[in-house]
């Protein structure tokens, strides 16, 4: 059973992926430009900083919120690091810290609020009473860590498959009639066929491989992709999987069929998109890209 979000609710989001502009910032004293995008983002979006720095010295970080982030070269002497945001993030002001060999600079970045649909699951019996194995978990947390320095993806992100939007990101949830705290949807489902492929949306690593006869039963049969810098890759819910742990992919390669397995109240897929292990908003990746 699927629950279709109203059109109406995706424009918002649409617009701001494909309107994205550049924040340029410089100050005296500090020899760094600095850029950010978006201009005005909102809860689920990903900020990307981009600086000028000779490649070599300290590695410079950027800090917001209390946790740091690494940048990585995206050319020569031009660093970026990536800063994901949720829906469960307080929306207002926030201050991203950025220390380089020259100095540190203060920029402040107002990350607005977004209202995000609420939506009843009613998961049938015999997996409704499904909790997860600490082994699905432990192995879905460790490839969420995943930071590899190469950045393996180019260009916008591809649709992983062609089966209408069921439910959009950051829907919250009832399931089986009770709310779930501290939850939101975690990325974009697709409503296909039992048997439609599914394709990877960028290159990467395949870094993840989960079977629900192996205890995958919360996320049933399940594929992971390492994008590099930070930026991964879930899918769940799969009736087939053509990859294994260690392959290298391209944009569009098959690496399984949308299926039911795991909790899930019909076919579909779910994909998921992480960026230092928290899960962003896809849409914008697919319509802007981040480079």
């Amino acid at each position: 059973m699927f629950w279709s979000i109203k059109l109406k609710q995706l424009i918002p989001n649409l617009i701001l992926a494909i309107v994205t502009t550049i924040f340029i910032i410089s100050s005296p004293g500090f020899s760094q430009t600095v850029q950010i995008t978006p201009t005005n983002p909102q809860l689920g979006d990903t900020l990307s900083v981009v600086i000028q720095e000779s490649i070599g010295g300290a590695t410079p970080k950027v800090n917001m919120d209390g946790k740091t982030y690494p940048f990585f070269s995206i050319g020569e002497n031009k660093l970026r690091a990536l800063l994901p945001t949720t829906p469960l993030d307080r929306p207002g002001t926030r201050q991203l810290q950025i220390t380089t060999e020259t100095g540190v600079q203060n920029v402040n970045v107002n990350l607005q609020g977004r209202s995000f649909p609420t939506q009843s699951i009613w998961l049938p019996p015999g997996k409704d009473s499904l909790k997860g194995t600490d082994l699905e978990f432990d192995r879905v947390g460790e490839f969420k860590k995943l930071v590899t320095p190469e950045k393996f993806w180019n260009g916008p992100f591809l649709r992983p498959n062609q089966g209408p939007v069921s439910t959009i990101y950051g829907v919250r949830r009832y399931y089986n009639g009770e709310f779930a705290e501290n939850y939101y949807h975690r990325g974009v489902d697709y409503a296909d066929y039992n048997g439609s492929p599914v394709v990877a949306p960028a290159a990467g690593r395949v870094a993840l491989v989960g079977l629900e006869s192996q205890g995958f039963e919360i996320h049933g049969n399940t594929v992971g992709i390492d994008h590099g810098q930070g930026v991964t890759s879930v899918f769940i819910h799969l009736s087939r999987i053509n990859v294994k742990e260690g392959d290298f992919v391209k944009a569009g390669q098959l690496i399984g069929a949308v299926g039911s397995t795991g909790a899930s109240t019909g076919p579909h897929l779910h994909w998921g998109l992480y960026v230092s292990g928290q899960a962003v908003d896809p849409v914008p990746w697919r319509y802007k890209g981040i480079e």
